[in-house]
């Protein structure tokens, strides 16, 4: 499968970042996007709500469903689902990317943002997982693919922010388990993590502002890896844990300089990768 036209791709947290840009490479085949997240209204700090993004979808070919989706809630996961599979008649693919991020030490996190990032994140990707999953075990090609973190175990991944890790991870955990749960079905459960930080409202608003900003790659670094990811054989590609720049190597691209925010400028490192990128 050389393109993604006509697949249906429901992606949690698509109204900005990482997650829109992905829907919008797909779009440019002629994909059928769900965007599920939960912003309906302008956000002052935020650029972008679920109906923004579906416009920006319809502009660059697919087609666009805005799906307000809040995915701690079943409910709402599961009539999104519905309304996806009403509309466009399955689901072909699923992209976690929903997140909260709070890097605070453990005397320092509030127990309120410990339990959003663990009900965001490892909850809400194994939620929409399983309610997706029904539909994907009826694709020609299915895949989910988790934007989540290799599980590597050292403890500088763990020390400075062990709840976030441990979110997060969860994550990276689903993968793990669902990748074998479902490999003889035939529906591939990948992770992709950036090796450098992504220009991303996160980024921006904690950790670093513009001069963050202008340390990182952007979004469309980790949409191009996605695709090149998507489009392969589900019965050959799973349990894997994906890295942005090695999955663009690995198909003749070799020179990133154009998906730098500012090219030449050094870059950050994200968490739970080395900094070492590939030769």
């Amino acid at each position: 499968m050389s393109n993604l036209h006509g697949k249906t791709i429901f992606i949690t947290g698509a109204s900005r970042g990482i997650g829109k840009a992905i829907g919008l490479r797909a779009a440019r085949d002629g994909a059928n996007i769900v965007v599920a997240a939960k912003t309906a209204e302008p956000h002052p700090k935020l650029d972008g709500t679920v109906f923004t993004a579906v416009h920006e979808m319809l502009a660059a070919g697919g087609k666009g469903l805005a799906c307000i989706t809040d995915i701690r809630i079943e409910e709402q996961v599961q009539a999104a689902v519905d309304l996806a599979v009403e509309t466009f008649g399955g689901i072909d693919i699923l992209i976690n990317n929903a997140s909260a991020i709070d890097l605070s030490g453990t005397m320092d996190v509030p127990m309120k943002r410990y339990d959003l990032m663990h009900n965001i994140n490892t909850r809400g990707t194994f939620l929409v997982s399983k309610l997706c999953l029904p539909h994907l075990l009826r694709a020609s090609n299915p895949h989910i693919l988790n934007i989540a973190p290799p599980l590597d175990m050292s403890p500088v991944w763990f020390s400075r922010h062990v709840a976030y890790t441990m979110a997060k991870f969860g994550m990276s955990m689903c993968v793990l388990g669902m990748a074998e749960e479902f490999r003889q079905q035939g529906v591939a459960v990948n992770a992709l993590w950036p090796r450098t930080t992504i220009a991303t409202a996160a980024i921006k608003n904690l950790l670093g502002g513009e001069q963050a900003m202008r340390c990182s790659r952007k979004p469309e670094i980790m949409a191009d890896a996605a695709h090149a990811i998507l489009v392969r054989n589900s019965r050959e590609c799973t349990g894997n844990f994906f890295i942005d720049d090695d999955v663009l190597h690995s198909i003749g691209i070799t020179c990133l300089e154009d998906y730098s925010v500012v090219p030449g400028a050094p870059l950050q490192p994200d968490f739970f990768v080395p900094a070492k990128a590939p030769k």
